[in-house]
């Protein structure tokens, strides 16, 4: 960062091409598919240029991203709506075993509908947690908050999604 904060394009480049796919992935996984998950990592990524100059290593420069990428996904949530995954209606697939990919499926969408029922900060923890692979710890300073706080948002977030999913954990 010592580097891209003075205007060395290689540095800034290397970082980029380091961190963007995780990055991208991340806000896929919280944003969903789609251009509003690219727009927020570009916008993570120019932010890394623009905020060089002052950017402090308090933190790890990847925590750092992620609280960036997290906080720009949170608000982009924030201004959009959701379309219900019932309206994308299902395709039946005529290869063997479709029925079990279909049955797959659909809990793939119900538990991705629950998650993004869940309070925003839940989902992100569940979300870093359980689909980044990140310590309580990483995550908390991602979030700007406790691991207890973390801990509490994990259990709230698995217990709202045991009452949202019923009878499809069995």
């Amino acid at each position: 960062m010592a580097q891209v904060a003075r205007g060395d394009r290689r540095a800034y480049r290397w970082l980029v091409e380091r961190h963007l796919p995780a990055m991208l992935g991340m806000a896929r996984r919280i944003l969903g598919n789609g251009a509003d998950a690219e727009d927020v990592a570009q916008e993570a990524m120019l932010r890394v240029w623009i905020h060089a100059p002052r950017w402090q290593p308090l933190a790890a420069f990847r925590t750092w991203l992620t609280r960036v990428v997290v906080n720009l996904c949170l608000d982009r949530k924030r201004r959009a709506s959701w379309v219900a995954l019932e309206a994308a209606g299902e395709v039946e697939d005529p290869a063997p075993h479709a029925g079990e990919r279909v049955e797959a499926d659909e809990r793939e969408r119900w538990l991705a509908a629950a998650i993004a029922d869940l309070p925003a900060r839940q989902r992100v923890a569940i979300m870093l947690t359980y689909g980044e692979g990140m310590t309580n710890a990483q995550v908390a300073e991602a979030l700007d908050t406790t691991v207890s706080a973390v801990e509490t948002l994990l259990v709230r977030g698995k217990h709202n999604l045991r009452r949202a999913l019923g009878d499809m954990i069995e």
